[in-house]
């Protein structure tokens, strides 16, 4: 998904990192999913060390 988004970001170019408008917001929204995917894979590798 994140892939399609970057690609949608720079189709619209300029207007894709506007809040205004829905892709932007997806944009903004997939970074944040992205931060918290690396979070608890990191989480996962330290429960996993601590068996």
């Amino acid at each position: 998904m994140w892939k399609c988004i970057d690609e949608m970001v720079q189709l619209h170019g300029g207007y894709g990192y506007m809040l205004e408008y829905p892709i932007a917001r997806a944009f903004v929204d997939m970074r944040v999913t992205r931060i918290f995917g690396g979070t608890s894979e990191v989480l996962r590798e330290l429960i996993a060390r601590k068996l």
